[in-house]
C-alpha cells in the first residue's frame, strides 16, 4: 500500500504523517509512506486544501485531519 501525505510541511501536515504511520502500523499494514510537499504536484492530484491524504494513488480526504477511527477506516479499504 502507497500512502501520501500531502502539504507542505505545516504542523497538521506532520501530525497526519504521524497518525498515518500509528494507524498502519496498529492494522499491521505493509506499506511505504511519501511526503507530497511541491504544490504544483498537489494540486496535480487535485488537492486544493492540506492536509490531505491519498491511499495508492487515490485521495481519500483533504483540507482537515480525521479522526484516529475514520483514519483506520480509510486504510483498511
Amino acid at each position: 500500500m502507497k500512502i501520501q501525505v500531502l502539504g507542505t510541511g505545516c504542523p497538521k501536515c506532520k501530525k497526519l504523517e504521524e497518525m498515518a504511520r500509528k494507524a498502519a502500523d496498529e492494522l499491521n499494514l505493509d506499506y511505504s509512506i511519501e511526503k507530497v510537499s511541491k504544490i504544483n504536484d498537489i494540486m496535480a492530484m487535485g488537492v486544493m486544501s492540506t492536509p490531505a491524504l491519498a491511499v495508492d494513488g487515490k485521495v481519500v480526504i483533504a483540507g482537515r485531519l480525521p479522526g484516529e477511527a475514520e483514519l483506520k477506516e480509510m486504510l483498511s479499504r
